[in-house]
């Protein structure tokens, strides 16, 4: 289970201690865990959401959120933040796009797009909460680490060297195509036609940003991958919020 471990500690912020530097092999294979640890947030979400019944509706939405953004210690949006303020400030340009993205500082692009994605979840929380359609808590964290495995299956990783090149070298391919395959039906099984709506989103989603990250990059990046996520989890929260 020590794929699942690393998994769990890379993706979230739990008190997790590995017993020493893993293999890349178990680094690789940690990326078939990544969907598991997406479930286990949703559960915990699910759980939160259920003991905050009762509280004043803003209240409970905001609590929730802020959950969500601790359970994986707003990894992920660190990540939009480096990759907003490269997409507009590389103007185009590859290098220079992945030059901003390792500067640590936040400018003001980053700042607004953090506060509008922030704000759409919150919302979109919040109708979720008033139409009780809590299963989507579930399956919108699942289905957003899904698609970082989706990523590192199906797009070259382009900084050579890092952990993100031995996630992406050591990943057990048609493992991780039986894990998506799984993925969907579970969504499906679970939310049913509403579900089988959020996947086609999803898919839509990932194809559209993969493909922005492939014309300015020629791949993907950890911030890339970590904007990928955000964007996807608020697009599905604001989509079932909207379409209940």
């Amino acid at each position: 289970m020590l794929p699942f471990w690393i998994a769990l500690q890379f993706l979230g912020s739990l008190p997790i201690r590995l017993p020493g530097m893993p293999s890349p092999q178990e680094l690789g294979r940690s990326l078939l865990f990544y969907p598991l640890v997406g479930l286990l947030f949703g559960v915990i979400l699910w759980v939160f959401n259920e003991l905050l019944l009762g509280a004043p509706l803003l209240l409970h939405a905001a609590l929730l959120l802020t959950v969500w953004v601790m359970l994986s210690g707003a990894l992920h949006l660190d990540g939009l933040a480096d990759s907003a303020d490269a997409w507009l400030g590389g103007f185009g340009d590859r290098e220079r796009t992945l030059t901003i993205m390792k500067d640590p500082r936040s400018g003001p692009i980053a700042v607004v797009t953090l506060v509008l994605v922030l704000l759409l979840k919150f919302a979109a929380l919040l109708a979720l909460i008033e139409q009780h359609n809590s299963v989507f808590l579930i399956i919108v964290p699942l289905l957003g680490r899904a698609s970082l495995l989706a990523l590192f299956l199906t797009t070259p990783y382009v900084r050579p060297g890092g952990l993100g090149q031995a996630l992406a070298d050591h990943l057990p391919r048609t493992a991780a195509r039986q894990v998506l395959l799984i993925c969907a039906v579970a969504c499906v099984v679970f939310a049913g036609l509403d579900g089988f709506i959020a996947l086609v989103v999803a898919a839509l989603l990932f194809a559209w940003l993969r493909q922005l990250m492939i014309r300015r990059l020629g791949g993907t990046t950890g911030d890339t991958a970590g904007a990928l996520l955000e964007l996807l989890e608020m697009t599905l929260l604001v989509s079932v919020a909207l379409f209940p």
